[in-house]
């Protein structure tokens, strides 16, 4: 059985910021959330810019663990994007973004996690949250030193420790998880779960359309005095045909950029501290998106380390090709030089510009004095494992070409034997003896060998 998503994502800049850092997409086959850091306009940037990109997976075909890899490739290539962007404005150094995304090919989930954003899940009327923060507070609930509770209202509870910044070591959590019909699923940014409690967002997502359940999980966070930007994503799976239909949704920062919008914003207005109420605490003015990446120093020196880098895998190449060419430089092989054998030193390839083999000894054996075989085997070369294996093909041609020398001379025809009359009438009964007999033929005196076939010697010139 097929099922099908029904979604709806909606973004809200909240009560205090004036520029909506979030990014959303919703799709028949993707729902994605990204939200942006770095403060001033580089975190619009970086979400929209990391939507755009991992948003190309919303079509079918993608199914089972194939689900996997794709979000992992997507997420290297976004976060390779962000790299670029530094690149062309230095002024966005130390952007980044989290990024969570849920993939579906009809029959399960492919979830990507990076970060601080949420995914949930509602099941039978109880809530599940599918993805686990990378945040301070997590890590001392993870080690058992503080509680859930008391992670809730811990002042550094919104300090990230992995997002998506254009760093090499931004590797998202991977996962394939189950889904069935009446699951529903909801993507969120921290502007909700920091401010509403697991019991309020249960309470919103067990009744209601993914329409209406997004406006009222981004009332209570507003309505909380959460002083970020709110951004929600609701999925029902079903059965039927989705009333929201086949079209994508895309809001937020990357939704304003993709309307021509030059993502610079206007400035982030200061907090001021409320002793430690809903709103969060602290004193004084402050960036609250600053702060909360306040932990990742700044990149120092970006394309200093791209030289580096690139010197690096530069001498690797040189490195390995010069131990190519010297392991070249310790090969011999038998060959032609003009009209003589030669040992060769190297082997007999040509690369552009570089030569690989030349001449180690010339040997004063012409190759047309070596029959038709051995011309040919040494016109195509003859590979030696070393140089004395080379010289000991060298001294078998030079046997064989001699042999051949030797053993093409004519033979002389032997003078056949005189025939002795017979007489016409017997004299007596007693056989009367010869007094002479004709002298046999000399044998010829030409030299012959026994190791060379007469056949082999054919084409010697």
């Amino acid at each position: 059985m097929t099922l099908s998503l029904d979604y709806a994502a909606l973004s809200d800049v909240g009560r205090v910021r004036r520029n909506n850092e979030d990014s959303a997409y919703a799709g028949p086959h993707l729902l994605l959330l990204a939200d942006g850091m770095g403060g001033a306009a580089a975190g619009e940037v970086a979400s929209a810019a990391a939507v755009q990109v991992i948003r190309k997976l919303d079509k079918p075909g993608i199914v089972g663990e194939d689900m996997i890899e794709a979000l992992a490739g997507a997420v290297h290539r976004a976060n390779e994007r962000l790299s670029e962007l530094v690149e062309e404005d230095p002024e966005r150094e130390g952007m980044g973004s989290t990024v969570t995304a849920l993939m579906f090919d009809g029959e399960q989930l492919g979830l990507a996690h990076l970060g601080d954003s949420r995914a949930y899940r509602m099941r039978d009327g109880l809530l599940y949250q599918l993805s686990h923060d990378h945040t301070f507070v997590q890590s001392l609930v993870d080690e058992g030193r503080i509680s859930k509770e008391e992670a809730f209202t811990h002042p550094h509870r919104n300090l990230i420790l992995r997002v998506l910044d254009g760093r090499p070591d931004s590797d998202p959590d991977l996962e394939i998880l189950d889904v069935r019909a009446g699951d529903r699923l909801m993507l969120c940014s921290d502007g909700l779960p920091d401010y509403v409690s697991d019991e309020v967002i249960a309470a919103s997502m067990s009744d209601g359309t993914p329409d209406s359940v997004v406006v009222e999980l981004i009332t209570h966070a507003l309505e909380a005095g959460s002083n970020d930007n709110v951004t929600c994503v609701v999925a029902d799976v079903v059965e039927t045909q989705p009333s929201s239909g086949h079209a994508p949704q895309l809001v937020g920062a990357a939704a304003e950029l993709a309307q021509g919008s030059t993502g610079r914003g206007e400035p982030t207005i200061a907090v001021r501290g409320h002793g430690h109420g809903a709103g969060g605490g602290g004193h004084g003015a402050f960036d609250p998106e600053e702060l909360r990446y306040a932990p990742r120093a700044p990149k120092r020196f970006p394309w200093l380390r791209r030289l580096a880098v690139l010197v690096v895998v530069l001498a690797l190449i040189g490195g390995g090709g010069w131990l190519a060419y010297s392991w070249t430089q310790k090969q011999y092989y038998v060959g032609t030089d003009g009209d003589y054998v030669a040992i060769f030193k190297g082997v007999d390839e040509d690369i552009p510009g570089i030569s690989l083999s030349k001449v180690y000894e010339q040997q004063t054996l012409q190759v047309d004095k070596l029959p038709t075989y051995s011309r040919e085997q040494v016109e195509n070369n003859i590979q030696a494992d070393d140089l004395a294996a080379a010289r000991q093909i060298v001294s078998e041609l030079q046997r064989t070409a001699a042999e051949c020398a030797a053993k093409v001379k004519p033979t002389p025809t032997p003078t056949p034997k005189p025939s002795t009359p017979r007489p016409s009438a017997p004299v007596s009964t007693a056989p009367k003896l010869p007094t002479s007999t004709a002298p046999s033929a000399k044998p010829s005196t030409t030299p012959t060998t026994g190791t060379v076939d007469p056949d082999d010697c054919d084409g010697v010139r």
